[in-house]
């Protein structure tokens, strides 16, 4: 909903109510939802007539005071609808909604007379037992649907019920117990002698005392797979009067490591930086640690959570990925054990369920997640970590909010009087300019753990590929080929990274230059060799391959450039004998996919990994001796300011990913432009180079930190009309003093699920009553713009900070 909603609370319900609630109200015809409480007040809307709320199902608040200003923020500041909010926030299964249903109550053997519509909403009835009423508007038509209903009800064979429902289900287990007549011995050695003649159930009984003697509770599926016995042995038991079956509820999330806690040891360096660290703390409230990768930034984190816990604290580590949260989780548990809970997507809705239930009682002590992880109900936090703070993952793209998961926590911990500790080798331009301006702490850590040397790089011309065309290698040049060879020579393990995953990005007719685009979208269409198919990678639209070009006839198409499919099929030619692996979006869809994948590295049954950034997040192996880089110009050319950033922040992280146990590692960086300079910052490790250059040029164009960026986003399957709003935005915008607009223009990709796109750019000082001031003016001329004829299906979209 795109603003909350005032009901009346009947007076026997007031009593203990506290915003936090969720409450049963009707919103529409016939709908019920779960609505979250966000205020209690005495002011009647003058705008519409208030409806009564119909119950309370919470004893205790689901989301609590914090919770709600934090929603409430992110609510203002990037400009999202309190209903988006709540429904990111909160886990599925604790969003209730329902709709009025009708049940089939005829009596036995009566016959009826209907009318020609209330015969067909009858026959559905008998068939289902159940309709709801928009199935019974779709069976009769709307016209027909008071009608047919009076005539159910004056039958008396229905039965209406327009009770919400509660989705979460807890997992229950049956516990099998023995009877208290049992329990003396003189009682056991009767019933022995009594089962002498039934002896699979002679066997569940021997079985449950060996059992309950190991254990305190004896599980009824243990008790099965012991006994190698079936259901019907225990429910002639339980017939006797020998055992009593119990339901018990139980956690989906159960904690099973058996390995001791482990002790933090520094090194000199580590320790160190921990001092100024505690010290940055105690002066400010966030605090940046800016340590070379695989310097040891997570022992800091895991010292820093274990003070906060002590303190009788929570804690957050936030992570840019799952995929890092999956190896890092391995190494958290090994510390703080059943106290650590993990949150992400990939859980079931009932898990997600448990893990909140757990936070607001206060048993995880410390949650691990990606954004995500911000929305929990946290009582007391001390401590947040944002690991890989640079990472353009944080920010939420779509659906709304569209929020920075970085900024969000720093605000989210100002409400809790938390400290912040932003981690990464490469910062974000914008942390290291707060980090300069004396705003956050900030605190070096310049050697890899126990001093092991930084990877040596490599600069390589990609124009040596030309030389080997005719041995039909296009992708790897002799330089990395032979540095390969050398690396599976020596039994170490190999990363190759290029940003594009598929076979090939596009297809182009040599003959015409005709190149295949999705009929949806304003994009080349992209071959899969895994599925055969060319694929669109913004609306899912899968087709066959075409040899034929349907503009000039002709049958020369090739494939252009190259994606991490043809990388894996050209060094599984080169090198048959390597046990090769890829690591893309299309290859880790499945919810065991990643950890499996990760698994294999760990115990080297891969020899070579492809991957695209997924494999720049933070991965941890030891025996990754080289890393390759087979495309540095496609990172360096990208249409947008930050592309530099981007760049350096990448080739830098996916470099950091070789040599981190022996010092021997080796980064091979194939390129065009050689003097890009970019290139050579990465070379020297060198992140102050890049920021000083970097700053001025933000500072000349008038781009963040110096400024804040609103993009408006205009959707419409009409380009005209797109075209039409955006510029009546811009027009409406540069009424307004002390900003920047630019636009309206069509988005990098214009269209997408036949949806034209159009961009309005914002560059406004950083002047928080001017912000406001754009914000309010923002929404107004919004709906100015939707409320004209022909707008209605107009979206208008807007994303506060956004990162491309």
């Amino acid at each position: 909903m795109p603003q909350v909603l005032t009901y009346g609370i009947p007076a026997d319900m007031q009593q203990g109510l506290r915003p936090g609630m969720r409450a049963e109200v009707s919103l529409g015809r016939n709908k019920q939802y779960a609505g979250v409480i966000a205020r209690l007040h005495n002011d009647r809307p003058e705008a519409y007539e208030v409806k009564p709320v119909r119950s309370i199902i919470d004893d205790e608040p689901v989301v609590n005071d914090t919770q709600l200003k934090f929603w409430q923020w992110i609510t203002h500041y990037y400009m999202a609808a309190p209903g988006e909010v709540m429904q990111a926030a909160l886990p599925a299964h604790l969003k209730l909604m329902g709709e009025t249903r009708l049940q089939w109550l005829p009596k036995d053997g009566a016959v009826y007379e209907w009318s020609d519509e209330a015969f067909l909403a009858a026959e559905a009835l008998e068939l289902r037992s159940e309709l709801t009423m928009s199935e019974l508007r779709g069976i009769v038509g709307i016209r027909y649907v008071a009608q047919v209903l009076n005539e159910l009800l004056e039958q008396q064979v229905i039965l209406i019920n327009d009770t919400l429902e509660q989705s979460y289900r807890p997992k229950t287990e049956r516990i099998i117990t023995l009877a208290a007549a049992y329990k003396e011995e003189q009682a056991m050695i009767a019933l022995f002698d009594e089962l002498a003649r039934a002896p699979r159930q002679l066997d569940l009984i021997m079985a449950y005392t060996e059992l309950a003697h190991k254990n305190k509770v004896v599980r009824q599926h243990d008790l099965l797979q012991r006994a190698n016995a079936g259901a019907a042995q225990i429910k002639a038991l339980t017939d006797k009067g020998v055992f009593l079956i119990s339901e018990v509820e139980i956690g989906r999330l159960q904690y099973t490591g058996t390995e001791e806690i482990k002790a933090i040891e520094f090194t000199p360096a580590q320790q160190v930086a921990y001092n100024e660290l505690d010290k940055g703390l105690e002066e400010k409230d966030v605090a940046l640690l800016h340590g070379v990768t695989g310097s040891g930034k997570t022992l800091l984190y895991i010292r820093k959570i274990k003070e906060c816990i002590a303190q009788g604290k929570q804690a957050i580590f936030l992570l840019p990925e799952i995929g890092l949260t999956t190896q890092l989780v391995s190494r958290l548990y090994a510390y703080f054990g059943e106290e650590l809970g993990v949150y992400h997507s990939r859980f079931s809705n009932n898990e997600r369920v448990e893990i909140w239930q757990k936070v607001q009682q206060g048993k995880y002590k410390i949650i691990a997640g990606p954004r995500s992880a911000l929305w929990l109900p946290y009582n007391e936090v001390g401590l947040i970590i944002v690991d890989e703070e640079h990472d353009v993952s944080y920010k939420q793209r779509d659906p709304a909010p569209r929020f920075h998961a970085r900024d969000a926590a720093v605000y989210l911990a100002s409400l809790h009087n938390a400290k912040v500790i932003l981690g990464s080798a490469t910062p974000s331009v914008e942390t290291l300019f707060n980090a300069a301006q004396g705003k956050y702490a900030q605190v070096s850590l310049r050697e890899r753990y126990l001093g092991v040397n930084m990877p040596s790089i490599e600069i390589v011309n990609a124009k040596s590929l030309e030389t080997m065309r005719q041995q039909n290698i296009k992708l790897l040049t002799p330089e990395l080929q032979q540095a390969m060879q050398d690396t599976l020579t020596k039994k170490k393990q190999i990363i190759l990274f290029q940003n594009r995953r598929g076979y090939a990005p596009f297809q182009l007719c040599t003959a015409c230059g005709w190149v295949p685009h999705c009929k949806n979208c304003a994009v080349s269409l992209t071959y899969h060799k895994s599925t055969d198919k060319m694929h669109c990678h913004y609306c899912g639209l899968r087709s066959p391959v075409i040899t034929i070009c349907p503009a000039c006839g002709g049958n020369r198409l090739v494939s252009k450039s190259y994606g991490t499919e043809k990388i894996e099929e050209e060094v599984q030619q080169l090198f048959p004998k390597a046990r090769v692996a890829r690591m893309d979006v299309d290859s880790m869809r499945g919810k065991k996919n990643l950890s499996e994948l990760l698994e294999q590295l760990d115990k080297q049954k891969i020899d070579v990994l492809v991957g695209t950034q997924m494999v720049v997040k933070g991965l941890d192996f030891a025996q990754v001796a080289l890393v390759g880089i087979l495309s540095a110009d496609s990172l360096l050319s990208y249409p947008d300011f930050r592309v530099n950033e981007r760049a350096f922040q990448l080739m830098e992280q996916v470099s950091g990913r070789a040599g981190r146990m022996d010092g021997a590692g080796r980064v091979i960086i194939q390129a065009y432009n050689l003097t890009h300079p970019v290139l050579h910052w990465v070379q020297a490790h060198d992140v102050k180079a890049f920021y000083e250059t970097e700053i001025k040029y933000r500072e000349q164009f008038a781009y963040p930190p110096y400024t804040r960026l609103i993009k408006i986003i205009f959707r419409h399957r009409d380009e005209p009309k797109a075209i039409h709003a955006a510029a009546q935005m811009a027009q409406a915008l540069n009424t307004i003093e002390g900003i920047q607009v630019q636009g309206p223009v069509p988005a990098l990709v214009a269209r997408v699920r036949n949806q034209y796109i159009q961009e309005v750019w914002i560059k406004c000082p950083r002047d928080t009553r001017l912000l406001d001031k754009v914000k309010t003016f923002l929404k107004a001329q919004r709906s100015t713009i939707t409320a004209q004829r022909g707008n209605t299906s107009l979206q208008v979209l807007f994303d506060v900070d956004p990162v491309g």
